[in-house]
């Protein structure tokens, strides 16, 4: 088994490798660009760590549908971003504050193209399931968006639908992941299982902590704004669950419904207001109850895919780089 340090630099060498110094240029330069933001590249180091849990065999053919994960996740944010009107990424402007959004859209899809071409790189004996994973994954993202951006017009949702719709958006990619890691090292259905159930938990704890940091953390440190999802009235854990807590106070419920009016041209206000309710509903503490116990299902679930020593203390390093992190 590789070291994560060697796994971290086959991905970063796969995606410093690729080229887009071509024409036209308004086209691939988003996309050299989005690329080169940095971040976590999480999916595919899930990819390669849980196939090397497996295989030290990791050549281009296994790489490849490794960047793929990335490129389409990439692609995503490129979209995610226009319709968030996210002014910067990772302490960087958005593409489409860039390169506007007409050629933001455009390279987008590009991207979701160039990831279909790195998954042909696959095995030829498993590139029909991997394409079909793929595609599974591809589509429930997109579903997982959807829901997300209908939420917003929706005046009140329960915990029961956000958790549903964050396992869609982002449970899914991360948890499909790891099952195209195992999909390439052609291990038993069973450890694929309690992999994949590792890799949800692990994923719905990420994005109830993305919730958290982007109202409670360090701007300098997430990389964006703090307090977007507040002014865009996002339901996120915290504001589904202040929403409703808050019913159960006329007074409580007033003020947050007078927040929740509030617009852009109020935006520390608004922050100020919605940050206070949760701390004074004690959302802000329970949201870290919640990400805590997510990391506890994520432990439970890996405990049944028995891997070696060696091998889970890997995973949990990994679950600690998702859940517990300050950006």
């Amino acid at each position: 088994m590789y070291s994560q340090e060697i796994i971290d630099g086959i991905v970063e060498k796969a995606i410093r490798s690729q080229s887009f110094d071509r024409e036209p240029q308004k086209l691939y330069r988003p996309i050299g660009y989005m690329l080169g933001l940095g971040g976590k590249h999480l999916r595919p180091r899930l990819c390669l760590t849980t196939y090397n849990l497996f295989s030290d065999h990791i050549d281009d053919h296994i790489i490849y549908p490794a960047l793929a994960l990335e490129t389409f996740h990439q692609f995503t944010l490129i979209h995610d971003d226009i319709m968030d009107n996210s002014p910067t990424r990772r302490g960087q402007p958005t593409v489409y504050a860039l390169h506007g959004t007409s050629n933001a859209i455009l390279s987008g899809d590009a991207m979701n193209i160039l990831a279909y071409q790195y998954l042909a790189c696959a095995p030829s004996h498993l590139i029909g399931d991997a394409l079909k994973l793929f595609n599974d994954i591809s589509l429930k993202v997109c579903e997982g968006q959807q829901l997300d951006m209908d939420f917003e017009d929706q005046a009140l949702i329960s915990m029961d639908e956000y958790m549903g719709m964050i396992a869609l958006k982002t449970g899914v990619l991360i948890s499909g992941a790891i099952k195209m890691g195992a999909l390439l090292a052609e291990i038993p259905e069973a450890i694929t299982d309690a992999l994949a159930r590792y890799g949800m938990q692990s994923g719905l704890g990420f994005q109830i902590a993305d919730d958290y940091l982007d109202t409670f953390g360090d701007e300098k440190v997430f990389g964006k704004p703090i307090g977007g999802d507040i002014v865009n009235n996002k339901k996120t854990w915290l504001l589904v669950e202040c929403m409703h807590r808050a019913a159960s106070s006329a007074s409580d419920k007033k003020k947050l419904a007078d927040l929740l009016k509030l617009d852009e041209s109020h935006r520390e206000e608004k922050i100020k207001g919605v940050r206070e309710l949760y701390v004074n509903l004690g959302v802000k503490e329970d949201a870290g109850k919640a990400i805590m116990e997510c990391y506890d299902k994520a432990l439970e679930a890996l405990d049944e895919a028995k891997l070696s020593p060696e091998g889970r203390e890997r995973m949990v390093i990994l679950a600690d780089q998702m859940i517990h992190r300050e950006k």
